[in-house]
């Protein structure tokens, strides 16, 4: 008997036990029409580690929802995402090494994902789901880039790397800024349940991307409290690196997680509809700080096993054999394929996918299943490449992770051939995947016919401008920055812009200025090819101190908010083309003009439609 009747007849055998779905799902046949798709509800955490889970044996914190995901679903054992945010969503949603789709950083455009690329969501809505998705994006921000333009219907949160604040902060839906309510992870999971409620009898596709337990470490009372004086019963490899408070508040924003899950997981039965969703938990790298993580070598940034191993669970009762535990390694790029197989759903994209479906392992008694690698890289840290048993790190050290987990002794002399193959596949990821990246990125969109609603809002927060003179940026971390020290005439803020289509716009700025310091000339001004168009207004005062820091449970590295004023600016004639906006302050009768976060760009009208006299020109 051949190896492929082998596998066919090992299918068969196991259908036989198993729901209509599952018949469906494995036999390969198309269901009926009135047979409804499954729902997917996909649950994102930003910078929980593998070992932030009590599922995995710590005993620091109790997840028992996800506890129950696990047992209710199947657990994967060797789970690989990227070192940090943006490299792991652009997997997630599009099935292919994230340097494909152009991304290279996590701030100042370098996040963004090519819109060439098909998205997840895209697939699902163009098979009749309707798409949504709540939190963190972090692959662009101005269409076509911001997530109404990448196949999502609906989106609350934002598009930054990370947030200043997670009481009440701003926040974009659909493009609008609107304010939070809140603490931010409940905040999100609100929205993410009314989406689920208001889906009615469609197909929904979900996505609740946290914000936790990325810093600022900023969690309620209900689940510090817990934490606060708690002794760690379970501590880095390396003790003397932790903090303990940091692990502490990470630790009670991953209860805080579990207990949003918790309440998505409730709505799903209230609803009648747990048994047609397929539910999916990961996060997007290793842990954000140093603290219990099994032994593995490595954090978020590193290319190691504690760097790019991830929890996944995957839920569908009577589809996906509950309690099972996958052994095989697998990785992000495999979500997309996994969830438009089990939702039979065909993909029309063009560009070839290195992901695979997980599918098999989820549902088969005994699926034939290769060993395969997977590559990891970000940066300066090079390119590590995994196996089935080995690791090999980027400067060439083997090692053999079923023994040594740990990543403590090196044996590549001793597997020659093992380095030789994992070498050939990470020359190949260089010359194959990682030129991919290389091509400069395009300045910032402003007037892109996205289609949807959202595309007539540019937003251009000052993390993607540069500064000259004495302007001071609130953070080194340009992600959720403002710009103050504003001092002299002299001093710029600019944007290098693509303007894609020619119109009137209406501009304003989230600002903030001090009392005395009311009455600077602020000035926009737009050079666009051959052209320069201005428009200015005096600043009015809108004092705002700095928020939030009464609420970090540890000092924080990023910038702080403020409560941020709209300075209205004008309206501004753009026509189409790449060029530069440009920030300038000719009159500061104060002390110094003001702090910016944000401009907002809003086209009102095609310049030939237009009707009005129109703002300066020169």
């Amino acid at each position: 008997m051949t190896s492929e009747m082998q596998r066919t007849t090992r299918t068969e055998r196991t259908t036989l036990c198993c729901s209509l779905p599952v018949l469906l799902l494995l036999t390969g046949v198309t269901a009926r029409a009135d047979t409804p798709r499954p729902n997917v509800l996909v649950i994102l955490a930003d910078d929980q580690g593998w070992g932030d889970l009590s599922l995995h044996g710590n005993r620091n914190l109790e997840t028992p929802v996800l506890d129950r995901l696990a047992r209710d679903g199947a657990s994967f054992d060797r789970f690989f995402v990227c070192p940090v945010c943006s490299p792991t969503r652009a997997e997630f949603l599009t099935g292919r090494y994230f340097p494909r789709g152009g991304v290279r950083g996590v701030s100042t455009g370098n996040e963004r994902l090519d819109p060439a690329e098909q998205t997840i969501a895209e697939i699902f809505r163009e098979a009749g789901y309707r798409t949504g998705i709540f939190g963190k994006w972090h692959n662009g921000t101005q269409p076509p880039y911001h997530p109404n333009a990448r196949g999502f219907d609906e989106f609350y949160g934002f598009t930054s790397g990370h947030w200043g604040s997670y009481w009440s902060p701003f926040l974009d839906r659909n493009g609008r800024i609107v304010q939070g309510t809140g603490y931010l992870t409940d905040d999100l999971t609100n929205h993410a349940m009314e989406f689920i409620r208001t889906s009615g009898d469609q197909p929904f596709f979900c996505c609740v991307s946290c914000n936790i337990p990325h810093s600022p470490m900023q969690v309620p009372d209900r689940w510090w409290d817990r934490h606060r004086d708690a002794p760690l019963l379970m501590k880095h490899r390396d003790p003397d690196k932790e903090n303990p408070d940091h692990t502490r508040a990470a630790l009670a924003m991953c209860e805080n997680i579990d207990w949003n899950v918790g309440r998505l997981l409730n709505l799903l039965e209230e609803q009648h509809i747990a048994d047609r969703t397929i539910v999916v938990y990961f996060s997007d790298n290793g842990p954000n700080g140093y603290r219990w993580n099994g032994g593995m070598k490595g954090r978020k940034g590193s290319v190691d096993e504690g760097g790019v191993r991830s929890v996944l669970l995957m839920r569908w009762p009577g589809v996906i054999v509950s309690g099972r535990i996958v052994k095989p390694i697998a990785a992000a790029i495999d979500l997309l394929p996994t969830l438009i197989d089990l939702a039979g759903i065909p993909r029309s994209g063009t560009r070839p996918l290195d992901g695979r479906s997980l599918k098999p392992l989820l549902t088969e008694t005994a699926p034939a299943w290769p060993d395969r690698m997977i590559a990891s890289s970000w940066a300066r840290q090079g390119i590590s490449v995994r196996s089935q048993r080995f690791r090999l790190d980027p400067v060439g050290r083997l090692f053999d992770m079923q023994r040594d987990p740990g990543q403590r002794q090196d044996v590549a002399d001793r597997y020659p051939e093992q380095v030789r193959k994992l070498t050939q596949y990470a020359r190949w990821y260089r010359t194959s995947v990682l030129k991919e990246s290389d091509v400069r990125p395009p300045p910032f969109s402003v007037g892109h016919p996205s289609g949807h609603p959202a595309g007539r809002l540019t937003q251009l927060p000052v993390r993607d401008a540069v500064s000259s003179g004495r302007i001071v940026r609130s953070s080194r971390h340009p992600n959720s920055s403002w710009f103050g020290h504003w001092t002299s005439p002299n001093d710029t803020i600019r944007w290098s812009v693509r303007v894609h289509e020619a119109g009137t716009y209406s501009a304003e700025l989230l600002y903030a200025c001090d009392t005395d310091d009311a009455g600077a000339l602020i000035r926009l001004e737009a050079r666009i090819g051959d052209s320069v168009h201005a428009v200015q207004t005096r600043a009015p005062a809108h004092p705002s101190e700095i928020t939030g820091a009464d609420r970090d449970r540890v000092p924080r590295n990023e910038g702080y908010e403020k409560r941020w004023g709209r300075l209205p600016l004008g309206t501004i004639v753009l026509p189409a083309g790449d060029g530069t906006l440009q920030l300038t302050a000719p009159d500061i009768p104060g002390r110094q003009a003001i702090d910016v976060r944000l401009l907002l760009l809003h086209r009102t009208a095609s310049p030939e439609h237009d009707g009005t006299d129109g703002p300066e020109h020169r």
